[in-house]
């Protein structure tokens, strides 16, 4: 509390009004200095220091020669308003200043979290392959003694592994602020490459296409594209040797992905945010979609289901893609 505020403005006051003259401006220091309290204090003393004022206005018109009581006494009252104005306004800049702080602290996290999942991803992804490409060199080399395909083994772990670094490259990147080149980000149309991959790492994918790719937006394309890349490279891990099959399915109001294996064994939970399961799931439903993961009658499935923007499928039929209705 400006203790010394209000007792300098009335003890000055006070000295002023022992001798008030016609139109004083003594009392314009009371208003002033109610102004400030009321600006810089809680309701309670602001009020009583404005009541205090026009006690102090009153007792020097009344023992004294002071006139113009109405105006000084007006004056008190909307100085009192301002300064309380004043600090309705400070409260709620601060409280706004606070909340952009929240949320921008909140978009830092979210953004941290999907650099995490992407890096997740590519990491997992790449390294699944690239160790199944090596293991095919070694049995080349140990088993076969053959030279060519332990070559072309290597070759394929290279050039993903190359692949792998540069998309690790792009994503932390983005930490960046200073400006960077943007490469496209993978989608729909790259899912066929990265089944192929898994192929010729020698894991057993079958992959089936129906309806038209082009009906789908490029962030659900990359969330498709990356629950693919994750279920496939959990199938790697968790179960070795079984025949894996992806089927992509686009509809006229949704398109589904679902990636099913021969083994009812759960993945094991992994740590960190972001990471297997619980990654996906965060994935899909930041697109508005839903993930299911389990065991069913066919082995374990994953399937993903993300709905397509009635906006969007409308420009799909007027430009006569097919599949659409």
């Amino acid at each position: 509390m400006p203790v010394t505020l209000i007792a300098s403005t009335f003890v000055g006051t006070a000295l002023l009004l022992l001798d008030p003259v016609p139109n004083d401006v003594a009392p314009f220091i009371l208003i002033v200095g109610v102004a400030q309290v009321a600006a810089t204090t809680g309701p309670r003393v602001s009020v009583s220091v404005a009541v205090a004022a026009v006690g102090m206005i009153v007792a020097a018109a009344t023992l004294g020669d002071l006139e113009g009581i109405p105006p000084y006494l007006t004056g008190v009252v909307l100085g009192w308003m301002v300064g309380f104005v004043l600090q309705t306004q400070l409260r709620l800049l601060q409280r706004e200043r606070e909340a952009v702080a929240r949320r921008a602290e909140q978009a830092a996290g979210d953004e941290r979290r999907r650099i995490a999942r992407e890096v997740h991803d590519v990491i997992a992804h790449s390294l699944s392959i690239t160790l199944l490409h090596l293991t095919g060199a070694r049995r080349a080399l140990q088993e076969d003694r053959d030279v060519d395909e332990a070559i072309e083994a290597l070759t394929d772990a290279e050039r993903l592994g190359r692949q792998a670094m540069a998309d690790i490259r792009q994503t932390v990147g983005l930490l960046d602020a200073g400006p960077s080149r943007v490469t496209p980000e993978p989608d729909i149309a790259d899912i066929p490459e990265l089944v192929a991959d898994f192929v010729r790492a020698g894991v057993h994918v079958k992959y089936d296409l129906t309806g038209s790719p082009e009906a789908v937006s490029a962030a659900t394309g990359l969330g498709l594209y990356r629950i693919t890349q994750e279920s496939l490279a959990n199938v790697v891990k968790h179960a070795p040797g079984e025949t894996a099959k992806v089927r992509l399915r686009v509809a006229d109001d949704a398109v589904v992905v679902s990636i099913v294996n021969g083994t009812h064994r759960a993945p094991r939970s992994e740590p960190g945010v972001g990471s297997g399961l619980r990654g996906m799931r965060q994935r899909a439903e930041l697109l508005g979609g839903s993930l299911v993961a389990g065991p069913d009658a066919n082995g374990w499935s994953v399937r993903a289901e993300f709905p397509l923007g009635i906006e969007f499928r409308n420009c799909m039929l007027s430009r006569g893609i097919p599949g659409l209705s």
